[in-house]
């Protein structure tokens, strides 16, 4: 297998931002950006193997655009992201589509209506390229992707097509889930943006449940004006007021809390030495850093959130397990066994845990007068090898507090790799999250 580096031409992500105004003014044309965007596919996804095939994809996608011209005629008219490009995680229902959450079963086992998500986007313009790779049930077992940067390299899971999809120029948004670390993580081996929102400030309907205590739809995009502007569409009740005193003050810069401790310390000295660059940044620009210890006991946290994911797994799968066990791989087999011998209590008490940590994390930001909360999204760079996904603990506190959370870019290690930041706020913040991001 070749290696490519982060120059590879491989990579070559789109600004959603930038691609909007331009296909929204007739700059671009949509038939041009679509042509493009189906040549990319079928001169790359041999090697990155990042969306599921479709017959007649660029056919239907010229059709769909020539019919959305007709019904936005004025300029002036066309919604927020008219012409934009779309990769969606083969766990959410798209109309047209089948489902089949990266398994053997039949897409009838994932009959259901089209996720909210998906529709506000048609809505506002956009249009489906397709879906795109995840792992078997948004769970460990790996599907074919391999990363843009380097195609020996995971781009991380369980979106890994989604991550891999937009970093190759395919699209310039693309939807994930992410119950531990599936957005987050792959956002930062793929050297893009990754937007895990509040939990169910994305509705998941019409999303193949993992845990439904904790499973988030989450984005990606190429950077954070992007980001914004997506998350206005899809995300519930988005109010761009809530954000308006730092987009009124260009030198407005955040408060940002550091974890150190035991939750920090799980990473790698590139993963560590990465984030602190970017907060040197952040520092120079006007920033203020404060240090302190926290999720002391990471630990314990990981293990209930390990026991309500298996418990609420079982109960997702009770249905489909009957019948179709045999079409599991082994890792989902296994985690479906481990979770319907979870205790009822167990699985009630780490449910409630959600709430606890929530509440403690807020009153540490209140106590400090905090913005945001700074972390590293992955342990390091993406790991060599497709037959895992990497480790997801840097993102689980996050997934279990449900707080909102954005992995950006921090430039990339010796090997050309990409490393990130990971940066979270108070719970239903996501505007001011987005809009610090985009600052920053």
């Amino acid at each position: 297998m070749s290696a490519e580096s982060s120059d590879s031409p491989l990579v070559s992500p789109i600004s959603l931002a930038d691609l909007a105004d331009s296909v929204h003014t007739d700059q671009q044309r949509l038939q041009d950006v679509i042509n493009e965007a189906c040549d990319r596919i079928e001169l790359l996804d041999l090697q990155v193997r990042a969306v599921l095939p479709e017959a007649g994809r660029r056919e239907r996608l010229l059709a769909e655009a020539e019919q959305l011209a007709a019904r936005y005629p004025d300029r002036d008219s066309r919604p927020p992201l008219y012409g934009v490009l779309v990769g969606v995680k083969d766990i959410i229902a798209v109309d047209g589509f089948d489902t089949r959450a990266g398994s053997a079963l039949p897409p009838e086992a994932f009959d259901m209506p089209e996720a909210p998500a998906i529709t506000r986007c048609r809505e506002a313009g956009a249009l489906i390229l397709g879906k795109t790779v995840t792992t078997e049930f948004a769970m460990r077992e790996p599907g074919s992707t391999a990363n843009p940067h380097n195609l020996a390299h995971t781009p991380g899971g369980s979106s890994s097509g989604s991550a891999a999809g937009l970093a190759a120029g395919y699209f310039p948004l693309a939807f994930g889930t992410q119950t531990v670390g599936s957005v987050l993580r792959p956002a930062a081996f793929c050297g893009v943006v990754g937007y895990k929102p509040s939990h169910e400030r994305i509705s998941r309907d019409g999303v193949v449940t993992y845990s439904r205590s904790v499973d988030h739809v989450g984005m990606f995009t190429a950077d954070a004006a992007s980001m914004r502007r997506a998350a206005a569409v899809v995300c519930d009740a988005w109010d761009p007021a809530a954000a308006s005193d730092i987009d009124g003050d260009p030198d407005a810069m955040p408060t940002i809390g550091v974890t150190e401790g035991p939750y920090l310390d799980q990473a790698t000295p590139e993963g560590t030495a990465a984030m602190e660059r970017a907060l040197q940044r952040m520092e120079a620009a006007g920033a203020r850093v404060v240090r302190f210890q926290m999720f002391n006991n990471i630990a314990e946290i990981a293990a209930r959130h390990q026991a309500l994911i298996a418990a609420e797994f079982a109960e997702a799968h009770a249905e489909r397990w009957p019948r179709y066990a045999w079409l599991y791989r082994p890792w989902s087999a296994t985690h479906v066994e481990e979770g319907q011998r979870v205790p009822p209590a167990v699985a009630e008490e780490a449910r409630h845990s959600r709430l606890e940590l929530r509440s403690r994390l807020t009153d540490l930001m209140n106590e400090h007068n905090l913005d945001l909360l700074a972390s590293v999204p992955a342990l390091g760079a993406a790991p060599l090898g497709l037959g895992a996904t990497g480790e997801p603990a840097m993102n689980l506190p996050w997934t279990h507090s449900g707080l909102p959370a954005v992995s950006l870019p921090a430039g990339t290690n010796e090997a050309g790799l990409p490393l990130g930041i990971q940066l979270a706020a108070r719970f239903e913040q996501d505007e001011r999250l987005l809009a610090w991001a985009e600052r920053l």
